[in-house]
């Protein structure tokens, strides 16, 4: 029998059956990276990222997200160019988190769906707008910590460095809103 016989004949439940060793030696890999699961917060897509950054993680939710062999930590943001072109940052975001933030370098790495496009890495110094905007809001909002302030891709191509292209490529040119960002963004201009 082919593969596009067994292919055909295969219902969608027999495919995911085959398929399942395979996610859970993923998850294997995955949980020596210190991620627990996979399909939660972006968890296999950071597997992805901290190998090629070498980069570990000490899998709490505390501190930043990665850290190298010499010590230094880093903060990673994904981004599905498929659903938005901007990273969410924190979902509590106040001083101490921006304190926090200051201190390290960014890597903020776009996916088409599950597809690496490309990592940038950018310094504080890049990133300082941002910081004193948020800020300048939490104090103006009375100290009401901020719900995932928003960095644009624009920004970050503008200032970031690319560190990572798949092989082959020549470079990273933003994409336009796909069918789904269309869609939203007239639902949003509506009345």
């Amino acid at each position: 029998m082919t593969q596009a016989n067994h292919s055909a004949e295969e219902t969608d439940k027999q495919k995911f059956e085959r398929l399942f060793p395979c996610i859970r030696e993923y998850q294997v890999l995955a949980s020596k990276y210190k991620i627990n699961d996979i399909f939660q917060d972006n968890g296999g897509k950071y597997l992805q990222l901290l190998m090629i950054l070498g980069l570990t993680t000490d899998g709490t939710r505390e501190g930043n997200d990665a850290v190298d062999s010499f010590g230094n930590e880093y903060e990673i943001k994904t981004v599905n160019l498929e659903l938005q072109h901007q990273f969410t940052t924190h979902h509590h975001m106040n001083p101490a988190i921006i304190v926090k933030y200051r201190k390290v370098d960014w890597y903020f790495a776009a996916f088409k769906n599950i597809e690496l496009q490309v990592i940038y890495r950018l310094k504080p110094d890049h990133m300082e707008s941002f910081y004193a905007r948020w800020e300048k809001k939490w104090h103006d909002d009375g100290g009401k910590d901020i719900n995932n302030p928003k960095i644009p891709l624009a920004h970050v191509m503008e200032y970031g460095e690319i560190i990572w292209l798949p092989e082959g490529s020549a470079g990273f040119v933003r994409p336009k809103p796909g069918p789904n960002r269309l869609a939203k963004a007239r639902r949003k201009k509506s009345p």
